[in-house]
């Protein structure tokens, strides 16, 4: 069978081009060559599709669709938008001078990812100015680059999350040149790279895809709007649109893993599910090119089924962002119980996210008045990615705040530990490694006020449920958006560059002790003290051994914990004089005889690896 062509303008070369859109709202379209000289040809139309291959289109050239010979609009499927999201499409040449031949992507269970902001990253703001800090990245230990939302969005300041071109890269980031650069440059470093896509919504300000068809269903509601048609008449194109977006990303840019953002507002009740046939395409085509590619959801359900084999009734999806995990840390690291943290609080939390995976797993949620989750126990340890911060977690506080912020070094430096010899697969928000202080605050650049207002007010009433002070910035001001930029400097000054040693060293030991670096939730035991604030993990891998205690109390105490008899080797100790701590009082080595008697300092952990052939 002749495959489809691609959606979009497709370059040929010599000066070919084919265009192909999808409208069956139309009676007629024609593409508008906007550049000189100027030309308008109708296209051929079969099953909703509108075809045309033209002669003498070279990249560069600037084209609309005009429809019924009224509305001339951007291509939905538009490969950059030089102009914004009100201009005109720009023919692409796909050609680049890739030097990723031998890149095969990596293991899941490999992965440390670092998720940044394209624009506040760097002074620049550009994916091509990224470029110059992957070797800073990998001597931390990162092999994942995670990159928010690129797809183009009004403005040129924007989290991503209103972007409405998913196949277009922003074109104040660099646009395809800029991502082709740094996806390539990663590759080199021996870096994944992961990028954030958006399927459960477009943008307000430059959507025009209702003039071309039934994308939207009136059937469903997300917070931001109209749901996607995903199950409606119609919707085997629209699902087509978003897979072919998927597949465009690991093809044309050799990305190796999508995250997924917010897969709870998509609504399909169909008996195969979008998610299971994006999953599906997405691993064959990964196949198909001998790279490794992965899926990962983002959802506030927890579903097991995002991440279950069909054969299990699930949809094949790779990993899970745990949500739960953040909130069981934050609130013991906090005190915060407003909101959704109503939900967490005892140590017992954390414990269960160690054991499990998911702490809701269908029991009943105080914040949400009914039951929530479903259990994970039997889902493997990297089907999981956990964090201490996000871009959510920090941007969605009224005044961004970001751990630094709110809790000591010492209890900053324990979450590190906590998240890092976790047997999941960790993530890490930028400048978390060295405790950037700048916010990372909510921003937009709308055209439209009335747009820009309704934005204003929707983020006041989302805070409504916490129990924050302080004065929001304003989302539209480029003051917002400038305060939340990274302060490079930092990084040399104070107890910055020893925190980010501290956590270079723990992701070495993750990457180098046997017991880290298998994830599995089966060589895995967990003790909890709710009155001691103290919790004591041990992981294992044959005859590999370590264990952890971590002290969330304020206090230093004396605790008496089941150790397995023999001798330890302490490997780490967050208050050594090193790590800017008040002096170890636990010795090098210690002899158990099946439990231990340790003093603690307050908000502290240690690690220690068992004494082989004693």
């Amino acid at each position: 069978m002749k495959p489809e062509p691609s959606l979009g303008a497709t370059y040929l070369g010599e000066g070919r081009c084919r265009f192909c859109v999808w409208a069956p709202l139309a009676q007629r379209v024609e593409v508008r060559i906007v550049s000189q000289p100027e030309r308008v040809v109708s296209l051929e139309q079969a099953k909703g599709y509108h075809l045309a291959s033209m002669e003498k289109v070279e990249p560069g050239s600037l084209y609309f669709y005009r429809l019924d010979g009224q509305k001339e609009r951007p291509d939905p499927a538009s490969h950059f938008q030089p102009q914004g999201v009100h201009g005109p499409s720009q023919v692409v040449d796909p050609d680049f001078p890739w030097k990723d031949e031998t890149w095969l992507g990596l293991p899941l269970q490999d992965y440390i990812i670092y998720e940044l902001h394209v624009g506040t990253f760097t002074p620049g703001g550009t994916l091509e100015a990224i470029i110059a800090h992957l070797d800073e990245l990998k001597d931390l230990g990162i092999t994942a680059v995670e990159i928010m939302p690129v797809s183009q969005f009004p403005g040129n300041r924007n989290w991503g999350y209103d972007g409405v071109y998913p196949f277009a890269v922003q074109n104040s980031y660099g646009g395809p040149a800029g991502l082709k650069k740094l996806v390539n440059a990663c590759h080199q470093q021996g870096l994944a790279v992961v990028l954030d896509v958006v399927y459960n919504h477009l943008g307000p300000e430059g959507n025009y895809l209702r003039d071309f068809g039934p994308y939207f269903t009136d059937r469903y509601q997300t917070p931001w709007g109209q749901a996607l048609n995903f199950d409606g008449p119609y919707s085997d194109e629209v699902r087509r649109f978003f897979v072919e977006n998927a597949l465009y990303w690991v093809r044309e840019y050799h990305i190796d893993a999508l995250r997924l953002d917010a897969l709870h507002a998509i609504f399909d009740s169909s008996a195969q599910p979008f998610f299971q046939d994006l999953a599906a395409v997405v691993h064959l085509e990964g196949e198909r090119r001998k790279r490794k590619v992965y899926l990962f959801a983002e959802s506030d359900r927890n579903d097991v089924r995002f991440i279950q084999h069909p054969d299990r009734g699930g949809y094949g999806l790779d990993a899970h962002w745990n949500d739960d995990f953040h909130h069981a840390l934050h609130t013991l690291l906090t005190g915060e119980r407003a909101g959704y943290y109503l939900d967490f609080g005892s140590l017992r939390d954390l414990a269960k996210a160690y054991e499990e995976g998911f702490i809701y797993s269908g029991q009943y949620s105080p914040y949400r008045k009914r039951r929530h989750g479903s259990p994970s126990h039997d889902l493997p340890a990297y089907r999981f990615v956990v964090f201490a911060q996000n871009h959510d977690q920090v941007g969605n506080r009224m005044l961004g705040e970001r751990l630094s912020q709110l809790v000591p070094l010492e209890a900053l430096k324990l979450a590190a530990g906590v998240v890092l010899l976790s047997p999941f697969i960790p993530l890490l928000f930028m400048g978390e490694e060295y405790g950037e202080t700048s916010p990372f605050l909510y921003f937009i650049s709308h055209t439209d006020p009335a747009l820009v207002e309704a934005v204003r007010r929707g983020r006041k009433e989302e805070f409504s449920g916490f129990a924050w002070h302080g004065e929001l910035a304003d989302p539209q001001d480029e003051g917002t958006f400038l305060a939340s930029k990274l302060q490079p400097e930092l990084r040399s000054q104070g107890h910055h560059p020893m925190l980010r040693e501290f956590y270079k060293e723990l992701i070495r030991l993750r990457r180098t002790l046997p017991a880290l670096a298998f994830l599995s939730k089966k060589q895995i035991e967990v003790v909890s003290r709710e009155r001691e604030k103290v919790l004591l993990l041990r992981r294992w891998q044959e005859e590999d051994g370590v264990f952890m205690v971590f002290n969330f109390g304020n206090l230093q105490i004396s605790v008496d914990l089941p150790v397995p008899a023999g001798p330890w080797r302490k490997l780490f100790d967050s208050e050594d004089d090193r790590w800017y701590g008040s002096g170890s009082s636990i010795p090098g080595q210690i002899q158990s005889t099946g439990r231990i008697n340790m003093t603690l300092h307050p908000q502290a952990f240690s690690l220690f690896a068992r004494v082989k052939g004693v």
